[in-house]
């Protein structure tokens, strides 16, 4: 993959994850920010998911309250290269945790 693929996947990532917050109809608040690359999701307990780009090793980084992990991308997906688990599906599932409600992708 060359920085172009990386960035434009990378960019479609986070699109994915804005619009399915903006549609978000759940009971908890979840404020989303990005700046320069960086998504910060902010709860109401005061606790903040971290995506971010790491470009030069074309990985996508998490940092929930529960550790961080690093996602590269094979076979179509963002795949988590300790346990192999998809970026969405981790990531719902830390938004379940840290926002007290039930969130899918």
């Amino acid at each position: 993959m060359n920085d172009s693929e990386f960035h434009q996947l990378a960019d479609q990532l986070m699109s994915h994850i804005e619009e399915q917050l903006d549609n978000y109809e759940g009971d908890a608040d979840i404020d989303c920010e990005t700046n320069g690359g960086v998504m910060t999701l902010s709860f109401d307990n005061g606790s903040k998911i971290i995506i971010n780009r790491q470009e030069p090793f074309h990985q996508i980084w998490l940092a929930t309250k529960n550790g961080g992990y690093h996602f590269d991308y094979r076979d179509n997906q963002w795949v988590c290269d300790r346990s192999g688990n998809d970026f969405l599906s981790m990531l719902g599932q830390a938004i379940t945790e840290q926002s007290g409600g039930p969130f899918l992708f």
